[in-house]
């Protein structure tokens, strides 16, 4: 998934879209049952995922007149032609993102992990989610549609301003943990879906599983989470028009818990995201069921460890449910997609849940995207013009996409 670019990330934004008293009337059950009106808009006012709350009972939903916008979530397919399914990757095609081929700037992009028999470790296809919701295929890693399609796309999947996209690949042979095929690699693919080259390490790059960039147009620093090898790896690009180039590559983190799971394949480090304000690196580490963070993560020298855990006492933990997507909220906040692999509740509505919560491990708000157990994977924030952002999360139970549109929150 792919964070905002250098500077955007910290924004803070003083316009606050007033959710409208219909909104919280309407709301009457779910997590916030019996908060009504102004403990509604309040929750609303200092939380994205207050706001996603309000809207999930309703078709639409309106801000005061003056705010002149609406909010209507969008749910999309991710399914292309050849059948692909299990979304696992969102990232949104940034400002800047040059001509000449089918991206445009706030488009959305899926890419898909199983086939069409649901076989883990074996999708060849990233999807196109237009702002409207019109999805078309993107790239193929198998365009002929003959075997073996030992590709997998996973959670790694960001896009640069200077017209490229990279994902990772952890294929199998016949969908099963014991078949994985080690160590996968990381696909550049240029904005006309081609593929270009291919960054590949066998220790460095040990089932690259999520990340997240911090990209300065001309270079980049790519941040990598390795599930195989439980590490963190940070690649140093240089960019052109034409390709992509592995300046360095240097191991930032390790000893993050890993196992396979006959269910989720693989359970390990997952989502990522970066702070170019404090320089912190965020890690969602699934079977650990911790959000730690790693200070100085851009320029750090080759080390181990796992960084500082997230967490004031056991409020922050008592959330989290085998943690995935990470991302960051335009008012600082981070949010996360509990995949449900650890600590799962026995209670429906809190499966599936993405979480909200500050970035010292104070809880916020949280609310289930599928009453299915592990249906929520990657997600991604994304920023529209003037007062907008986006919140993107897929389902890979249902196999599609939700986008919230929403107010740019300022910090409370």
């Amino acid at each position: 998934m792919l964070n905002y670019a250098l500077g955007d990330t910290a924004m803070q934004v003083t316009k606050i879209a007033r959710i409208s008293g219909r909104v919280a009337d309407t709301f009457g059950s779910g997590l916030l049952a019996g908060q009504r009106n102004e403990p509604l808009r309040r929750l609303a006012r200092y939380s994205l995922l207050g706001t996603a709350i309000a809207l999930l009972p309703i078709t639409q939903a309106s801000v005061d007149a003056a705010d002149g916008a609406q909010f209507v979530p969008i749910q999309v397919s991710t399914v292309p032609a050849n059948g692909d399914t299990n979304p696992y990757g969102v990232a949104f095609v940034p400002f800047g993102f040059p001509p000449g081929g089918p991206l445009k700037p706030g488009d959305i992009l899926v890419s898909n992990f199983n086939n069409s028999a649901g076989l883990s470790g074996t999708g060849t296809t990233i999807v196109r989610v237009t702002p409207a919701g019109k999805q078309t295929l993107f790239f193929n890693g198998n365009p002929t549609n003959q075997p073996p399609p030992t590709l997998g796309l996973t959670t790694a999947l960001g896009v640069l301003r200077a017209g490229f996209v990279l994902v990772g690949n952890l294929p199998t042979i016949d969908g099963t943990s014991a078949t994985i095929q080690p160590p996968g690699s990381l696909l550049v693919i240029n904005r006309q879906g081609q593929q270009v080259a291919t960054i590949s390490d066998p220790l460095l790059l040990d089932g690259p599983w999520d990340l997240t960039i911090l990209d300065g147009g001309t270079w980049a620093k790519v941040f990598v989470s390795n599930v195989l090898n439980g590490t963190v790896t940070r690649l140093d690009l240089d960019v052109d028009t034409n390709n992509v180039f592995v300046a360095q590559k240097v191991q930032i983190a390790s000893g993050y818990k890993t196992r396979t799971d006959p269910v989720a394949l693989v359970l390990g480090p997952t989502g990522l995201a970066f702070d170019p304000v404090t320089g912190i690196l965020y890690v969602a580490s699934t079977f650990d069921n911790e959000i730690f963070a790693i200070a100085n993560a851009a320029f750090a020298s080759p080390q181990s460890g796992t960084g500082k855990v997230v967490s004031m006492g056991k409020q922050l933990d008592n959330h989290l449910r085998g943690p995935l997507g990470l991302a960051f909220t335009p008012n600082g906040h981070l949010i996360t997609a509990n995949g449900d692999a650890q600590n799962p509740s026995p209670t429906p509505s809190q499966n599936s849940e993405i979480v909200e919560f500050t970035k010292d491990g104070n809880f916020v708000a949280q609310f289930s995207i599928d009453s299915a157990l592990g249906a929520a994977f990657g997600i991604a924030v994304g920023p529209l013009p003037v007062v907008l952002t986006r919140l993107a999360a897929v389902d890979d139970t249902r196999n599609d996409l939700t986008v919230f549109t929403l107010s740019a929150l300022s910090t409370p």
